[in-house]
């Protein structure tokens, strides 16, 4: 078999809580800004919890007409606004590319649950002739990646990954792997999000799985810190743009990183924890390492999955020593879901660009809110303040409920 392609990235965009850029969603990551406030996008005043990381001033009129954009759920909307962002960003015209060779394969756990909300309300009130006829290309999952081909002309490989938590981690691989073995030139990937709804965060506390501090919203996220209760549920997407190497240098695209690594893998455990140990995560990070090529020492930076609940931080620290070794020997390791929340099918996206930002930058983002130290969690978290430091290659990992396990790998480009 011919070896395979070598992927770069050349465009990213990011729609968060604490930013509706790259720039500034980098630049509240490594000063430790927080995204995260009392729910406003609807009453949550019965609700138990009643805060979330949620995208602020959100203006999508560049993108779509208003016609078109009531026609569209929230989370194909940030889909969209990211992408445009990262084709931008990429220097990419779809219009001069091959549309053939050009594919999208977009995450979502969940898709357009607002929509569906919304619309059995009509249906409950006003019965099913009121029901609208863009309820099923509003709601379901792949619309995403459906969008954005429309947009772009796309006509390669398209589909949407659906993995929980995992999602746009698992699209992030799929679509290196589509262009590694000469199935396309062009990806754009990534994942979005839109389950800040009254059904979502209802769920989510009746299975005690959310943070339960309503009066400080911007210190209730606290990965790997001994007084964390839970996650905070957050939305947005990301979107990076993967070319084969030679098609990037052809157009003369500024290369931001280079994609090296992944690994995918199952608990066969349990619907919502994680194995033992977290030992189907550990897996997925030595397949990725070892698809990257390179050591486990040449690792200088995980961006952990680190959702701030009891169970999930502690074994996914055990995961990580499994592989590494224990805190004298590991990289760092900080979870960005203390600033942003849990943006569920879209953290793997947006937490692979800080990966590929700290490739870039030197700098690791912090642990924010990291102020009692756990002892089961006793690795290096980067607690509180951004770190300067030459990252060569960094790791982000994602895990789903389910037992889905990515790991990517990421690094700066040489050349």
């Amino acid at each position: 078999m011919a070896s395979r392609r070598r992927v770069v990235v050349t465009g990213m965009g990011v729609v968060a809580p604490n930013g509706n850029d790259v720039g500034a969603f980098w630049d509240a990551l490594v000063n430790g800004r927080s995204g995260i406030g009392p729910i406003a996008l609807f009453d949550a005043a019965e609700h138990k919890v009643k805060i979330a990381g949620q995208v602020k001033d959100f203006d999508l009129s560049s993108i779509l007409e208003p016609k078109e954009a009531r026609r569209t759920d929230r989370f194909v909307q940030f889909a969209l606004y990211a992408s445009m962002q990262a084709t931008q960003d990429a220097g990419l015209d779809p219009a001069r590319e091959d549309p053939e060779r050009v594919g999208v394969i977009f995450g979502s756990g969940i898709g357009g649950i607002g929509t569906m909300e919304t619309q059995y309300s009509i249906l409950k009130e006003r019965g099913p002739r009121r029901v609208s006829p863009f309820f099923v290309p509003m709601m379901i999952c792949d619309m995403s990646a459906g969008m954005i081909s429309i947009k772009l002309g796309a006509k390669g490989p398209n589909y949407t990954t659906v993995s929980a938590c995992a999602s746009g981690a698992h699209a992030i691989g799929e679509a290196a792997r589509k262009i590694q073995y000469g199935e396309a030139e062009v990806m754009i990937t990534g994942g979005a999000e839109a389950a800040v709804t009254p059904i979502s965060v209802a769920g989510f506390t009746s299975a005690r799985a959310l943070a339960i501090r309503n009066e400080e919203p911007a210190r209730a996220s606290r990965p790997f810190d001994a007084e964390r209760n839970g996650f905070v549920l957050g939305e947005g997407a990301g979107a990076i743009v993967l070319e084969e190497l030679e098609h990037a240098r052809r157009r003369g695209a500024d290369i931001r990183g280079e994609f090296f690594g992944m690994g995918f893998t199952a608990d066969a455990y349990h619907i919502t924890d994680m194995a033992p140990d977290g030992e189907g995560g550990a897996r997925a990070m030595r397949i990725a390492i070892g698809d990257a090529g390179i050591l486990a020492e040449d690792v200088d930076y995980v961006n952990a999955h680190g959702t701030s609940t009891l169970i999930g931080d502690t074994q996914e620290t055990a995961a990580v020593k499994a592989v590494f070794g224990d805190r004298s020997r590991a990289p760092a390791v900080s979870s960005t879901k203390s600033t942003t929340g849990h943006l569920l099918g879209a953290a793997g996206a947006i937490e692979s660009i800080a990966c590929l930002l700290a490739c870039e930058r030197g700098t690791m983002p912090p642990t924010i809110n990291y102020e009692t130290p756990d002892p089961t969690c006793d690795l290096d978290y980067v607690p509180n303040e951004a770190r300067e430091v030459d990252v060569r290659y960094a790791l982000s990992n994602s895990f789903g409920f389910g037992g889905h396990n990515v790991a990517l790998v990421f690094g700066r480009f040489s050349g």
